[in-house]
């Protein structure tokens, strides 16, 4: 989303003291930037807004440029892997100032604040007012939030408490997502992005959004099913740009080996990616390594256990045993298939397997590139070093173009542009759990 938005005029106001917004949001960049959620939009001196400023949850009304109220949490949402459930609960009509806006992160309140200049009693702010309503920017093109957002949800005239649209898991312990929340709306209330990329309300109000500005795709990454990214927080480098929720990354400076590795890493089972070749670079690379050898200093510990062995690398080659036995260029969709079951590595290129590999063999490893280590930690791994590279982990997207024909795929986890090898899934939660 980092230049999408969504936007809703509201025709006529409704209740202005009382209403829960509720929405999951994935962060993607822009850390310690601001980032706008929510905002009821006038002009800059007056509006209401929920946004992340410096990481914090900030919620605020600002009339004729002074704050009328301002909650800030001291809590930091810096994970780029992690879904984060917000809440926040307003209701003016409380006697006690503290009761009349709470801020809940992943089912719980948050007590520690940064800011604590609560509402006055009756006040009425900008929310469901008779203004623009904008989901992701600042209504002044700027502040764009950049990440993903699912299930957003806005009940005019009632403040709830988490309970209504999540629960904690009876085994895990973890906050999970109530698909299907049981509540009350009011006129200005909506729900949009439920399960997909859909802005028609969907709680029976039809209060539609539209798209603003940008790209609004789709993602088979959700709350329900956090897939791997690549991990901006593993190496920072002004040279390396992360896009389309860190599915993407470029490099411009060639002589820097600047690796970044998957989100999700594992230790057994069997896995399988795509990364599309957007522009080839020097000396790029391009395959997995366990968890000890990612580094961004020397291709032997950027590429671990590929250098001099396997591994899609060498500014537009596939290397194995010291010799290019194949070519890539722009354009070319690269596949790795990686059985931590087996300690057997496959790659293929635009459908077919390299080294005639047959990914399903098992201890065989027929057609392996590459002997793994038992029982290290693994992750998928890429050095763009001068190229630009898009990774389908399973959302089923190079960029924001889609998959042209999704092939097979038995585990029903994710979607790729070929089949997925029997037994092999993709790398997410819910694939980490087969």
């Amino acid at each position: 989303m980092a230049s999408t938005y969504l936007s809703r005029t509201v025709s006529s106001a409704s209740n202005r003291k009382t209403w829960t917004y509720s929405a999951w949001i994935k962060r993607s960049g822009g850390i310690g930037n601001t980032q706008t959620l929510l905002v009821s939009w006038t002009d800059g001196n007056n509006h209401s807004k929920i946004r992340l400023e410096g990481d914090k949850v900030h919620v605020y009304d600002l009339t004729s440029g002074s704050f009328s109220y301002q909650v800030k949490t001291n809590r930091l949402l810096r994970d780029t892997n992690a879904w984060y459930h917000l809440v926040v609960a307003f209701d003016t009509t409380q006697g006690t100032a503290s009761n009349r806006l709470k801020i809940y992160i992943n089912g719980e309140q948050e007590t520690s604040l940064a800011d604590s200049s609560y509402p006055a009693q009756e006040y009425e702010g900008f929310i469901n007012r008779n203004r623009v309503h904008s989901i992701g920017y600042n209504a002044n093109n700027s502040n764009y939030f950049d990440g993903s957002m699912s299930h957003v949800n806005l009940v005019d005239g009632t403040a709830l408490t988490p309970s209504a649209f999540g629960s904690t898991d009876s085994t895990t312990g973890e906050w999970k997502i109530n698909t299907s929340p049981s509540v009350t709306y009011g006129t200005n209330g909506f729900f949009i992005l439920k399960d997909g990329n859909s802005v028609t309300d969907q709680s029976g109000n039809s209060n539609n959004f539209t798209v603003g500005a940008g790209t609004l795709t789709k993602t088979e990454d959700c709350p329900s099913n956090v897939f791997a990214t690549l991990n901006p927080l593993v190496y920072s480098s002004a040279s390396k740009t992360y896009g389309h929720g860190n599915n993407s990354i470029t490099a411009s400076d060639s002589g820097n080996w600047c690796s970044t590795q998957s989100t999700i890493g594992a230790s057994s089972g069997k896995y399988y990616c795509e990364i599309k070749i957007n522009s080839v670079g020097s000396y790029q690379a391009i395959g997995v390594a366990y968890q000890p050898n990612v580094s961004n200093t020397t291709s032997t510990q950027l590429i671990g256990e590929l250098t001099g062995s396997a591994g899609w690398r060498n500014n537009g080659a596939l290397v194995h045993g010291g010799s290019n036995i194949n070519t890539y260029t722009t354009g070319d969709i690269l596949m790795i298939a990686m059985d931590l079951d087996n300690q057997k590595l496959y790659f293929g290129k635009n459908g077919t397997w390299e080294n005639s590999g047959v990914p399903t063999s098992g201890s065989t490893g027929t057609g392996s590139l590459k002997d793994l280590t038992a029982n290290e930690f693994y992750h998928f791994v890429i050095c763009p070093r001068g190229g630009s590279n898009y990774c389908n982990f399973g959302n089923g997207y190079f960029g924001t173009t889609a998959v042209s024909s999704a092939g097979t795929n038995a585990s029903g986890i994710g979607i790729f542009e070929y089949d997925v090898p029997t037994g092999y899934t993709a790398l997410s939660t819910k694939g980490l759990n087969l």
